[in-house]
């Protein structure tokens, strides 16, 4: 079954402190409102965007090499290049506006 994926598109740059296995790096957490609105949360800061769908989809593909064996007819020897497709991306989830604070109530102190 192929899957369905989505692109996050930010503007400006993410900056990370050095992490030695940057495969489990989390950026931030994505929750979507009851009207589908996406919101990201990265640190302190939340990110309010829209989901835009892409005008011609994009596809995740996987590259392989498979051995051939010796074709009569084509007479071809070693390994030939496939791909398969892994997903497909339809959408894009944009946030073009700033990051705000995310600001709590903290009682001053007595």
């Amino acid at each position: 079954m192929i899957e369905d994926w989505a692109i996050i598109d930010l503007q400006g740059d993410l900056k990370f402190e050095k992490v030695e296995n940057s495969e489990d790096q989390l950026v931030g957490d994505l929750h979507f409102t009851k009207t589908g609105v996406p919101i990201l949360i990265i640190g302190i800061h939340v990110l309010h965007g829209k989901e835009v769908t892409l005008e011609k989809p994009l596809f995740v593909l996987k590259k392989y090499h498979e051995n051939v064996e010796n074709d009569t007819l084509s007479e071809q020897h070693g390994t030939e290049t496939k791909y398969t497709v892994m997903a497909i991306v339809r959408k894009k989830l944009l946030f073009r506006s700033r990051p705000k604070p995310i600001v709590t109530n903290v009682p001053k102190p007595c």
